[in-house]
């Protein structure tokens, strides 16, 4: 069985992976949103259904990522907890 600092070790070493996966979902947002700006831009005053769903869509992609980012944060906060209790 590991010792403490090894698990310490592990977990820092498993939160930074995380941390790095929250700053490449960041990344994804704003290239989400930039394709939003994109799309309102090129769509203006089109009423069609497509138009309409591809916003919609592309809304509901960020806020999948802007969900997944705080379920990983609540991750780290988590197994920071645990390793302060070591």
């Amino acid at each position: 069985m590991p010792g403490v600092e090894e698990i310490r070790a592990g977990i820092a070493l498993a939160n930074e992976k995380a941390s790095a996966s929250i700053a490449a979902l960041q990344q994804a947002a704003q290239a989400l949103e930039e394709a939003q700006q994109t799309l309102a831009a090129a769509t203006s005053g089109s009423t069609q259904q497509e138009v309409t769903q591809a916003h919609g869509l592309l809304a509901e992609a960020l806020q999948g990522i802007n969900g997944t980012q705080s379920t990983i944060q609540a991750c780290i906060s988590s197994a920071d907890s645990y390793s302060a209790r070591l």
